[in-house]
C-alpha cells in the first residue's frame, strides 16, 4: 500500500481500526480509524506530509485516537451529515491560517458531501509545514457525530491499553459564546515505535468535540515529514510539534476554525 493511500485512509478516519503498534504504523496502524462508512478510495491526500507514512494508516490519523481493534464495550460513534459543504480548499486555507508565517508544501485535502453519505462526511486538509524549527506534517479533519455523545472518538481514553510512554488525557471546556454548551478535548501523544528513543518520531493529536452539536475537529501534528518504507520507523525532523496541546486547542476553538465548526453543525 502506497504512502499516499495510507495517508488518505488516515485523514479520512473511516476504515477499520487497527492495533496501534507503531511498528505496524507503516503497515497499517492508525488513529482511531473505525469503519463508519464506505470510504472513497481516491488518494485525496496524496503527497501530504510523509510523516503520516508512519501511520501507514489504513484507518485514520486524523478523528480518532490511535485505536486498536474494537475493545469489549467500545461503541462506534456514528457520523451525522454536516450542515453545509466544507471544501478541501477551505480546510487547507484554515490549516495555513493556523500557522501564520510558515512555509507550506505538499498540500492536499478532501471535501465532505452532506447530501451523500457514500461520498463522505469527513473533510480534511494536510500539509508539510516549515516554521523555521524543522519541517513537520500537520493535518486537520472535520466531522460531526450524532447526538447524544457517548464514549468513543475523541471522548474517552479508556477504550484500550496504551504502550508505555504514550499518553492520553480528556478534559472539558466551559460553555461560552464561541463554544455554546462547552466542548470535550482529547489530547494524545504516540510514538512511531516502541520502545521510543531519541530518534523516534512522535504524533500529537488534539480532538475537540462540541457537546451541543457533535461537531468535531481533530488536529494531528508530527515531528517528522515521514521516513522510510516497510518496517522502517520515521526519524524526527524537530524536537516537538509546531503547536503545544494548549495552542492547538486554542487554534481549533478560535476564529480561524469557527466557520468550519459552524458548517459542521
Amino acid at each position: 500500500m502506497s504512502f499516499e493511500t495510507d495517508l488518505a485512509h488516515a485523514l479520512d478516519r473511516t476504515t477499520d481500526a487497527l492495533e496501534p503498534e507503531l511498528g505496524t504504523f507503516l503497515n497499517g496502524a492508525v488513529e482511531r480509524g473505525r469503519s463508519r462508512r464506505r470510504r472513497r478510495t481516491a488518494a485525496v491526500l496524496a503527497g501530504a506530509g510523509a510523516c503520516c507514512a508512519v501511520l501507514a494508516v489504513a484507518g485514520l490519523v486524523l478523528p480518532a485516537a490511535l485505536a486498536g481493534s474494537h475493545s469489549a464495550g467500545e461503541r462506534e460513534m456514528p457520523m451525522a451529515a454536516p450542515r453545509t459543504t466544507i471544501t478541501d480548499a477551505q480546510m487547507i486555507q484554515a490549516v495555513e491560517a493556523t500557522f501564520p508565517g510558515g512555509r507550506f508544501s505538499q498540500e492536499t485535502g478532501q471535501s465532505n458531501n452532506p447530501s451523500d453519505p457514500s461520498g463522505g462526511y469527513v473533510a480534511n486538509g494536510g500539509l508539510v509545514l516549515d516554521d523555521g524549527h524543522g519541517a513537520a506534517y500537520v493535518g486537520v479533519s472535520a466531522q460531526r457525530l450524532k447526538l447524544p455523545l457517548e464514549d468513543g472518538d475523541g471522548l474517552s481514553c479508556s477504550a484500550r491499553p496504551r504502550p508505555a510512554g504514550d499518553t492520553c488525557k480528556v478534559s472539558e471546556l466551559p460553555s461560552s459564546a464561541a463554544l455554546p454548551g462547552g466542548a470535550l478535548v482529547m489530547t494524545e501523544q504516540t510514538a512511531a515505535g516502541h520502545p521510543a528513543g531519541p530518534d523516534t518520531a512522535h504524533r500529537w493529536t488534539v480532538t475537540v468535540t462540541l457537546k451541543s452539536t457533535g461537531a468535531q475537529l481533530q488536529m494531528v501534528q508530527w515531528n517528522s515529514t515521514g521516513g522510510g518504507s516497510g518496517s522502517e520507523v520515521p526519524k524526527p525532523t524537530r524536537s516537538g510539534p509546531p503547536l503545544s496541546d494548549q495552542q492547538a486547542v486554542a487554534a481549533l476553538t478560535g476564529a480561524t476554525w469557527a466557520p468550519i465548526l459552524a458548517s459542521l453543525g
